[in-house]
């Protein structure tokens, strides 16, 4: 009998478990990846729309540093209305061509923020 009863706890405790690593992935915050080209020392700073399927953003901090790269950051989070922090770069740190995430928001959203969709 006390088998039987470590086995139901057991049965359980793993469902339980199981539960609760899908409750955590579910309720992790949506993020959305945008590919983006980047131009440091540019006039001034700008989204200047899609050029070959990437986002052209310019910004006027040079590539030393990486101080054109935390200008990117400033910049799409300004424009998607998140915290700086909440953007990343997730490939592409050292090139021109990156691709950039952001979280707490969807694709769409994003999308619609930048004005590329």
């Amino acid at each position: 009998m006390a088998l039987a009863h470590v086995s139901l706890v057991h049965a359980r405790g793993l469902a339980a478990a199981r539960a609760l690593y899908a409750a955590r992935v579910d309720d992790e915050p949506p993020r959305a990846q945008v590919l983006v080209r980047l131009q440091p020392r540019a006039s001034r700073e700008e989204l200047a729309g899609m050029r070959g399927g990437a986002l052209l953003v310019r910004v006027t901090a040079p590539p030393v540093d990486e101080r054109a790269n935390r200008a990117l950051c400033r910049l799409i989070a300004r424009c998607a209305g998140v915290a700086p922090s909440n953007v990343t770069i997730v490939r592409g740190g050292h090139g021109r061509d990156k691709l950039v995430e952001v979280a707490g928001l969807d694709e769409r959203t994003l999308n619609t923020a930048l004005g590329i969709g």
